[in-house]
């Protein structure tokens, strides 16, 4: 970590120092009202007329903060599909992440950053032939796999590459989305994808696994941690070098679900990897630190009524950063920024998106207080999963949307 505190650290990090940060103060009940007067603040001060999200450093600080204490010996690689926002990596790299990259442009992103490349996981485990000769250019050398193709085709591109072999995690049956019906090997498999790895002359360093996106079930942690030592233990009945790495994958969610999770990783790790202490676990977090750091403002472009039924339309949809309603499952509670004072009538109403496309509609039935053209709707929670996947369609370019740097205090 640079700089003499995890604060000055981030606000000198690459992505950050060169940026306009702004500082608020939190409010000591409810953080969400301090983030609406900083929000406030931007729109009278900055004249905003369109969407912008507003993202406070200082979640990120407390997030790291808690993964440390909560799993002490699991170092987080922060997995960059996530959110990809420059200042969220060079703020995670000086608090001391590693990082999971899963293409050749998530790999510069980061390299750009000072990035050392020990410190990415390739954490793809079927990858273009050009992206894994690009790996090699630059000296990642740890990636996933899963298929036999995929070592003939890390031993063609990429020789000196070591390997994770990546298996699929016991069902969880509550996640928002689940890996496993596209990655990671079957328990019999496992020796057959060892046995391709020790053929070509790779060398397999470890495991990895991902239980699923938004798991809340935390048990699935343990069976899966089971599994991994399983197939430590056929590597070394195979004859292969002693494996090192323990990749305990990604989809925790911030909160007491995380909290829950760290008590039975640790208590697994300690079960099953307790007796190989050389063994570097890592994890590949995503949403944990980007999913509570970034809020939306969005304004009302348009408005129509229909008896008690109200329309409004805002300048951001599902084609734009609020794509994680479809593609993360967002379930999206909008808050006026004005606010509802007490025994104010609220209607069912409906917020679409900006585009022409009726499949953009953000919320149906939502009770909202009454609001006008140039009003303002607040969505909490929006840093996991969104600005990284919208699009440019109808002219609506995702990447126009302002965000503003904050730090809280």
């Amino acid at each position: 970590m640079v700089g003499g505190s995890p604060v000055q650290a981030v606000l000198v990090a690459p992505g950050v120092k060169d940026k306009k940060v702004l500082a608020f103060k939190r409010d000591a009940l409810k953080d969400t009202d301090a983030v609406t007067g900083l929000i406030r603040d931007i729109i009278a001060t900055a004249g905003a007329r369109s969407a912008f999200h507003v993202f406070d450093l200082a979640k990120v600080v407390d997030l790291y903060r808690g993964w440390r204490r909560a799993l002490a010996d699991v170092r987080p690689c922060y997995a960059v599909k996530c959110n990809p926002n420059t200042a969220l990596l060079g703020a995670l790299a000086a608090l001391g992440a590693g990082f999971d990259c899963a293409s050749r442009a998530e790999i510069e992103a980061v390299l750009a950053l000072g990035v050392q490349p020990r410190d990415i996981v390739y954490a793809n485990p079927c990858k273009p032939e050009a992206h894994i000769e690009y790996a090699a250019e630059v000296g990642v050398n740890l990636t996933t796999y899963d298929s036999e193709e995929e070592v003939v085709k890390v031993k063609r591109c990429h020789p000196n590459c070591q390997l994770l072999l990546r298996i699929k995690a016991p069902d969880s049956g509550d996640v928002k989305v689940d890996l496993g019906l596209k990655y990671g090997a079957h328990p019999e498999e496992v020796l057959p994808l060892l046995r391709a790895a020790q053929r070509e002359g790779l060398n397999v360093a470890g495991v990895s696994f991902h239980v699923g996106s938004g798991a809340s079930r935390t048990d699935v942690y343990r069976g899966a941690i089971e599994a991994a030592r399983g197939v430590f233990d056929a590597a070394a009945a195979l004859g292969m070098p002693p494996m090192r790495i323990l990749d305990i994958g990604g989809g925790f969610i911030a909160g007491t679900t995380f909290d829950e999770a760290a008590v039975v990783i640790n208590h697994a790790l300690g079960r099953y990897f307790g007796d190989l202490p050389c063994v570097e676990v890592i994890g590949e977090p995503g949403r944990y630190f980007a999913e509570t750091a970034f809020t939306l403002a969005a304004r009302v472009i348009g408005k129509r009524t229909r008896g008690e039924l109200r329309e409004y339309w805002i300048d951001d949809g599902l084609y734009g950063s609020l794509n994680c309603i479809l593609m993360d499952c967002y379930v999206p509670r909008p808050r006026p920024l004005a606010g509802t004072r007490p025994g104010e009538k609220t209607h069912a109403s409906t917020v679409f998106g900006p585009t022409c496309d009726s499949l953009d509609t953000v919320a149906t039935g939502y009770q909202l207080p009454e609001m006008s053209v140039g009003d303002w709707l607040v969505f909490d929670d929006m840093g996991a999963y969104t600005t990284a996947a919208g699009s440019n369609f109808n002219g609506f370019a995702t990447s126009a949307i302002k965000i503003h740097l904050a730090y809280s205090s």
